[in-house]
């Protein structure tokens, strides 16, 4: 009667085999489906890739950064890109293939090329400022007329957030007594959440103006961030619909030196929330000189009569 071989045996075959014949380092291409570490410091990946559409899984295999390795790259990809690694990024790898008897396939991770994540990052954004221009959005918003003293703005932000509460000082308690209202819709300002809650606030805001609130413009305001956490600003859905918005919508995300797409379909782009506020209050003060100068030419008019 042939007993054959036992699992094990069979496995340890699997296992010769496999890391005979891919015994050397590969730079690999993926995208981060999860990531946990543990107690012991070790980190452990999902890696997956997806088709070209992003809409389903081609291949998917499990990575391990031993804890001595994990705590060098985690480090330099932060310093270097200003972003944890995390679920959702894609990123180049170099991997060596391992085969274990109890858990199968994995890829043991040596080493990540952050210039590759940011890489791919402008190449999606360059790919959204094209389809916009194609389609002809990317003006669409500021040919909208803004109000000449606007004065009721719907806000969205993130409750609490520092560039949220320096808009807020700066607008409502400027020194010349100009009076705002605003009202906040709360949304997620950065990370993969971010587009699906913003439109979502947009599109609580079109509900209100539907049942006869009445608003200026639409503000978007975040303050300073990584590189990757604003990186959600460029994402085409929420582009497009700041773009199609019937009221103009503006923007202030990041510092001084960030410039994202849903900036440039925006009927007006602030550097910082704090700038956004001066814009504001720049039209009101210019609009009361003007009115003192009247006043003084009336009074000279009126003077000269005498």
């Amino acid at each position: 009667m042939n007993k054959g071989i036992s699992l094990y045996e069979l496995q340890q075959q699997i296992k010769g085999t496999i890391e005979a014949s891919l015994s050397e380092r590969y730079w690999v291409q993926c995208e981060i489906h999860d990531l946990k570490s543990n107690l012991s410091g070790h980190c452990y990946l999902d890696l997956v890739d997806k088709g070209e559409k992003g809409n389903f899984f081609k291949a998917k295999c499990s990575g391990i950064i031993w804890s001595s390795r994990w705590r060098v790259l985690s480090q330099f990809f932060e310093q270097t890109t200003g972003q944890r690694l995390s679920a959702g990024m894609s990123v180049l790898l170099q991997v060596q293939v391992q085969y274990s008897e109890m858990y199968g396939l994995s890829l043991i991770v040596y080493d990540i090329d952050p210039a590759f994540t940011i890489g791919e990052m402008e190449i999606l954004r360059q790919q959204t400022i094209d389809r916009l221009t194609r389609e002809g959005l990317m003006d669409m918003n500021s040919s909208l007329p803004l109000p000449k003293l606007p004065k009721r703005f719907a806000v969205i932000s993130a409750e609490g957030a520092a560039g949220y509460g320096d808009f807020m000082e700066h607008l409502h308690k400027n020194p010349y007594g100009f009076k705002f209202y605003t009202t906040l819709y709360s949304a997620p300002m950065q990370g993969t959440t971010a587009p699906a809650g913003i439109i979502a606030s947009l599109d609580d805001i079109a509900s209100d103006l539907d049942a006869g609130v009445c608003f200026d413009a639409v503000l978007i305001l975040r303050g300073g961030g990584a590189k990757l956490d604003l990186a959600c600003y460029d994402d085409y859905d929420l582009a497009a619909v700041i773009a199609q918005y019937p009221l103009p919508v503006l923007t202030a995300i990041g510092h001084d030196q960030d410039y994202h797409v849903c900036d440039m379909v925006a009927h007006e782009f602030l550097k910082t929330p704090t700038a956004l506020a001066d814009f504001i209050l720049d039209i009101y003060q210019s609009e009361d000189e003007g009115i003192s100068s009247y006043e003084t030419r009336v009074r000279l008019a009126v003077s000269n009569r005498l």
